[in-house]
């Protein structure tokens, strides 16, 4: 890649998180009465509904967190993320300690302690405000809360599991968000612990959830990594595929495997050419790995968060392969993506379009969008340009 389309790229990552994306969530989100976040904002940032989620409460605690500790000890940062933790601290878990999926505005539940990903991103959201913070009331809470969530593995929604249990299935979630979680808080943890962690993911990803028949991760298998014929062992995620394999680049720096930096590489790209449209361009949010009719309505849609992890994985790949074919498919995924989800007016990003590559909402957070795949993302790119560059010097 030449050294000046490298600066570009890094230049245009920081620009769009530092002048469009942060300032959006600082200006609109903070729920200065109650505390904590909206994250259901329209086009323009104008609030539709109060309610708030735990996991994207946890999730905007890490955000502002990470880019106190990773790039700029700014305290307008800092207490962003403290604006969320007291009001996680004051209202978001349940007696024994669960985080609950939503509560209202004031901080009463409206949704059990069913989602184990509640769990999940308050540990990682407490952890990085923790290490910000120098708090040890919150580092305490991210480390009890690590050990529920990893306690919950086996049985994730416990009491509120709906099925019977004649179809046992073994969810791709659980081992690529334990991966990344480990990952993120492996300083709290023993080291032989951590890499017999980082070993059983790699395995129940690579191996269970990996079809040798298709080349392609499948979001759910039955017991054992068993392939089941059915709209479930059937449905492929492309995003989580490619997220996971990012994930993976990661731990395979950090346990010094170069053999699965290029396995995760060249699954990565299978996953791209796989899932991508080739009419009109663009990541399908979901698919079938036979090809029959997805059960997901939406299925042929093109959201933003898929887009992202592609980038992060491609140009983390190119940082650690400098591979030819990798360039030309993030160069392939960077267009596509740029040309069509920011809002160069409003600023953010827009979520959701339609197969066709036009917007179907213009909204820039809700329940499952907020503050988190995009800085993320925009931050990972960002670091990743900066890496090549001092590479190329």
């Amino acid at each position: 890649m030449k050294p000046e389309l490298t600066r570009a790229y890094r230049s245009e990552y920081k620009k769009e998180l530092f002048e469009s994306v942060i300032p959006f969530w600082e200006n609109h989100s903070i729920d200065k009465e109650f505390g904590g976040y909206f994250t259901c904002l329209d086009q323009t940032g104008k609030v539709y509904d109060t309610d708030k989620f735990m996991w994207l409460q946890g999730r905007q605690i890490w955000t502002f967190s990470m880019l106190y500790n990773r790039f700029e000890k700014n305290e307008k940062w800092l207490q962003i993320a403290e604006n969320g933790i007291r009001f996680l601290k004051k209202h978001g878990r349940d007696e024994q300690g669960n985080f609950y999926f939503s509560l209202t505005r004031e901080g009463k539940p409206l949704t059990h302690a069913f989602n184990i990903f509640s769990d999940c991103f308050a540990a990682l959201g407490f952890y990085e405000y923790a290490k910000a913070s120098g708090d040890q009331e919150s580092l305490a809470i991210a480390l009890t809360t690590y050990q529920k969530y990893m306690d919950r593995l086996d049985n994730p929604k416990g009491k509120f599991e709906k099925s019977t249990g004649v179809r046992p299935l073994e969810s791709f979630g659980l081992p690529m968000m334990t991966a990344y979680l480990t990952y993120e808080m492996e300083d709290l943890l023993s080291k032989e612990a951590v890499v017999k962690i980082y070993e059983n993911c790699v395995q129940q990803i690579l191996t269970k959830h990996y079809n040798p028949q298709t080349g392609l991760i499948h979001e759910y298998n039955g017991t054992e990594g068993r392939f089941l014929d059915t709209f479930e062992g059937r449905h492929l995620n492309p995003g989580h595929g490619i997220e996971a394999m990012w994930f993976l680049m990661d731990i395979a720096k950090r346990l010094n495997r170069p053999e699965l930096i290029t396995q995760t590489t060249d699954l990565c790209l299978h996953i791209l050419d796989h899932s991508w449209d080739k009419e009109y361009g663009g990541i399908y949010y979901f698919m079938d790995s036979k090809g029959a009719p997805p059960q997901q309505l939406e299925w042929d849609q093109k959201l933003w968060w898929v887009h992202l992890e592609a980038l992060v994985a491609l140009s983390r790949a190119y940082l650690l392969t400098g591979r030819n074919d990798v360039k030309e498919w993030y160069e392939k995924v960077h267009h596509y993506t740029w040309a069509r989800f920011p809002d160069r007016e409003k600023g953010e990003w827009f979520g959701y379009l339609n197969r066709e590559g036009n917007k179907l909402l213009t909204l820039k957070g809700g329940k499952w969008k907020g503050c988190f795949h995009l800085p993320r993302a925009l931050f990972e790119c960002w670091k990743n340009f900066k890496a090549i560059e001092n590479l190329n010097r």
